[in-house]
């Protein structure tokens, strides 16, 4: 059977790409005091502008079951299988909300096969196992196919950031207050990873030169390893820095210009100011 692919926005795939491969994106929301809307159609210099007043903090959510059951009855169309590849169930609970609406989806369509794949990231780290189910959907994969070549991806990525501060991190619960304020005293530059859903920390250095020299020569390892297949550069709120990122520190690397794709309101909120880049080999880093 064709197989369609739904996800979220957290990846923060192109449009183009989404709209090339026939991939249906399911947006979550941010709650900004008695305003809610969706991700995709916030403004994001006038969000992260008022994100700098720390009286009030907004939150964000997952879609509703409803909007996921329309999503994957829609992909279905036809007589596709449909495939939901989403945002670490460690960081949101639109996984597990996407797994209600598949179980409803085929209680009401018995004839209808949906599976439902948790990335264990966001950003272009979940983005490539997306572009991945996709690709190998366009191919004529079945639905396993599919699926297997989104967790083979998967294994081949890391995503490296660092945030200007943990200022943000501390807000969300992400890490302690206590942690952020130490870090700011001590001025330390975290380098910060995702890890079994999770975001952790891979390095502690002094200055933003040495973060990024850090990067770049985990990166460097990790290509020496395994090869690179491809790689892109996530700003959030400065792209001027994160185009600086890709321009001096990237693309020396990677031999070739490398996408600046900007980071939205969700996952945005929880991390503030920051540059990274999310990269994929060629053979398993894990």
């Amino acid at each position: 059977m064709p197989v369609k692919v739904v996800t979220d926005s957290t990846n923060y795939i192109p449009a183009e790409e989404l709209d090339r491969l026939g991939v249906s994106r399911v947006p979550l929301f941010v709650h900004d005091g008695d305003e809610m809307r969706a991700e995709t159609e916030i403004d994001l210099d006038a969000f992260y502008r008022r994100l700098a007043d720390t009286r009030t903090i907004p939150t964000s959510s997952q879609p509703s079951p409803d909007a996921l059951v329309h999503a994957f009855e829609e992909a279905s169309e036809g007589g596709n299988d449909v495939l939901g590849v989403f945002i670490s169930r460690k960081m949101s609970g639109t996984c597990q909300v996407a797994e209600l609406a598949a179980g409803m989806v085929r209680d009401k369509h018995p004839d209808v096969s949906v599976a439902v794949l948790d990335t264990e990231s966001n950003c272009m780290q979940e983005g490539y196992a997306v572009l991945a189910a996709a690709e190998r959907a366009r191919a004529g994969g079945t639905l396993q196919e599919c699926e297997s070549a989104a967790r083979g991806t998967m294994r081949r990525t890391r995503f490296l950031f660092s945030p200007r501060s943990l200022e943000y991190l501390s807000r969300g619960g992400r890490i302690s207050g206590a942690s952020a304020l130490l870090g700011s005293l001590l001025q330390i530059v975290p380098i910060l990873t995702v890890d079994g859903g999770v975001v952790e920390v891979a390095a502690k250095v002094r200055t933003r030169a040495k973060a990024y020299g850090e990067i770049v020569t985990r990166m460097s390892a990790d290509i020496e390893q395994g090869g690179l297949s491809r790689a892109v550069v996530h700003g959030i709120v400065d792209l001027d820095e994160a185009n600086m990122f890709a321009r001096d520190y990237i693309e020396p690397v990677v031999g070739e210009p490398v996408q600046v794709v900007p980071v939205g309101p969700v996952v945005g909120l929880h991390v503030g100011p920051a540059v990274g880049v999310v990269y994929e080999t060629v053979e398993p880093l894990r």
